[in-house]
């Protein structure tokens, strides 16, 4: 679905038009300076183009416990409890393979990030999606989560903030997930990837601040949107020391981890001026205030989001019925703005559109008038009334 939309975009604009893409999370601003400055530093030095560490040199996983310390007041054991991996999409991906046996059954949430549900079928599992609805909170109801499946599950994957549904947690979540993976026998893989875009005094907490937490699991931290530098693809994963232990032994087998120079500048990145940080928070925030603002003045119904980068948008009621593809298709087409639709984060995303954060304010308004002509078109010609009956029959 999404190369179906990304065609879609990649034609329109052969074709010398205008689309505004608020499709992928592809951050759009430069990497900090200090930290560009200090890769140019380091690459210039002959010593740093040989093999690196799989997994992470020793530097770069001590500053990344430091600030997991700092942060979330976790203390964690650079040698044991942290492996640097080369963007969290990697680790999750080669996590699989190293604790899954064939068959073993891991529940995902549904919608989720599409990662979550691949890594599993390419290591040979077998998926049960738990439902997340908006009359739950997009959350996991934990009470109901295992009942009548078989055989026992033995990963819980959960990603808050959430991509898609940019819903938040607190920490007494976490501390529920725990006794629950203790009382189940399950492992909790948690994906942290928008811990520090948050708004309006909103601050996510880690799984790994949960009493007990590293007996039952681990947490992926990517440094690609705090810091803008997503294309560097640097991450971690932390926890659990056995569970650890197991992904270093893979990755050892398959990389020998990320270039040297990219290691050290994330270095710069984690114990440098955080400010940067902030920057990149009031950025989003003035964006997301202006899309939903927007969209609600258009007549959508879209609530605020307290994280993430992502606007998670119910369908106008008058196009509920083309479902989330269709609707893609028709704001590329007619409006020339480019989404996401929530059926290709999994079934229970339908219904929805995910707006990503990373066109300025200016383009988003543009997009915001492009929406608009496009409904008050179709409203003039009939053609919302007309396409419910034909996707109804």
């Amino acid at each position: 679905m999404f190369a179906r939309i990304n065609q879609m975009k990649l034609d329109a604009r052969r074709a010398g038009k205008d689309v505004i893409d608020l499709g992928m999370g592809n951050p759009d601003h430069p990497t900090p300076q200090h930290v560009v400055d200090k890769l140019c530093e380091v690459v210039r030095d002959p010593k740093s183009h040989r093999y690196s560490a799989s997994k992470g040199i020793p530097h770069l996983r001590r500053a990344v416990t430091e600030w997991y310390e700092k942060r979330f007041d976790v203390k964690l054991d650079p040698e044991t409890e942290a492996i640097a991996v080369i963007g969290s999409k990697e680790g999750i991906c080669h996590l699989f393979p190293a604790v899954l046996d064939e068959g073993d059954l891991v529940l995902v949430p549904s919608p989720s990030y599409p990662i979550h549900y691949y890594s599993v079928v390419i290591a040979g599992g077998h998926l049960h999606a738990v439902p997340l609805t908006a009359e739950g909170n997009f959350m996991p109801d934990l009470s109901k989560v295992t009942h009548e499946v078989y055989p026992k599950p033995k990963i819980l994957i959960l990603s808050y903030p959430n991509n898609p549904t940019t819903q938040v947690v607190d920490l007494a979540f976490f501390e529920e997930v725990v006794k629950f993976a203790k009382r189940e026998e399950i492992l909790i893989v948690h994906d942290l990837a928008y811990s520090e875009i948050c708004f309006d005094g909103y601050k996510a907490p880690s799984f790994l601040q949960a009493k007990g937490a590293k007996d039952v699991g681990i947490e992926f931290y990517s440094m690609s949107k705090t810091y803008n530098m997503a294309g560097w693809r640097v991450g971690f994963a932390l926890g659990n020391r056995h569970v650890i232990a197991a992904l270093a032994k893979l990755k050892s087998y398959y990389d020998y981890g990320i270039f040297t120079p990219i290691q050290v500048a994330a270095i710069a990145a984690l114990r440098g001026d955080q400010s940067c940080v902030d920057e990149v928070n009031a950025i989003y925030r003035r964006r997301r205030d202006v899309l939903v603002n927007g969209l609600n003045n258009l007549g959508w119904n879209v609530p605020l989001p307290k994280a993430t980068m992502y606007v998670w948008a119910p369908l106008p009621e008058e196009f509920r019925r083309l479902g989330s593809m269709k609707f893609s298709e028709i704001l590329l087409e007619e409006a020339l703005v480019a989404t996401s639709p929530g059926i290709g984060f999994g079934a229970s995303g339908e219904g929805y559109l995910r707006l990503a954060l990373v066109e300025n304010e200016h383009r988003i308004k543009q997009a915001l008038r492009g929406i608009k002509k496009m409904t008050e078109n179709r409203r003039a010609n009939g053609v919302t009334a007309s396409a419910k009956k034909s996707a109804k029959s």
